[in-house]
């Protein structure tokens, strides 16, 4: 469900998985709109429901929410996908409904919450753990031991170091190291990661 970029990245890896047939379904579709011949709908409505799988596919994590609570009343319950050149550790979970892209790693003991995306060549080492819903961006790495809260982002080729604690609806921006734990809502950017407010970053 949707149509955005992270769709595409969601549609790939599930050719990768072996689904050949795909639709996307957007509220924003245009008559005849198609991603590699493959249609998009207008609405969920439209859909025979009891032939397929589904997946919520908003890079956005507020908007997957929504994506799932209509999946949810329209009697689907979506998978979860897990490209097939990802390394999955032994004993680790991954929940319901979440995606990890290709050569993404989730390590032994791992932790993986409900709807979040483990992107492309990201990282979550040996007993972390990520919250519903959150969402480690590409090259992005949860050392061991550590853990980001829900509806929280690690931002792209950014770092939380093994041990520490992120809180809910947290957005580390790309690139940045979290070296202490991060209980405070907000957008953490910087080497070590610093809280912003109104484009300062507080001290």
């Amino acid at each position: 469900m949707g149509f955005g970029g992270h769709a595409r990245s969601v549609a790939d890896v599930a050719l990768a998985c072996g689904y050949t047939q795909l639709l996307f379904v957007d509220e924003d579709a245009q008559p005849g709109e198609n991603f590699l011949g493959h249609p998009v709908l207008s609405s969920l409505h439209e859909l025979d429901v009891l032939r397929c799988d589904a997946f919520a596919a908003s890079g956005d994590a507020r908007m997957r929410q929504q994506q799932c609570l209509a999946l949810e009343n329209a009697g689907l319950s979506p998978v979860s996908l897990i490209a097939p050149s990802a390394s999955i550790g032994v004993g680790c979970i991954i929940s319901p409904g979440s995606f990890v892209g290709h050569q993404a790693h989730v390590g032994p003991m791992a932790m993986v919450g409900k709807f979040c995306i483990i992107n492309t060549g990201a990282v979550v080492e040996h007993e972390s753990s990520v919250g519903d819903y959150s969402h480690v961006s590409i090259n992005a790495t949860i050392a061991g031991r550590s853990h980001l809260g829900a509806f929280s982002m690690l931002g792209a080729g950014a770092v939380i170091i093994d041990r520490v604690t992120v809180g809910d609806d947290v957005i580390i921006g790309a690139g940045g190291v979290v070296v202490s734990p991060i209980s405070y809502p907000g957008i953490y950017i910087g080497v070590p990661a610093r809280r912003v407010n109104n484009g300062a970053v507080l001290g």
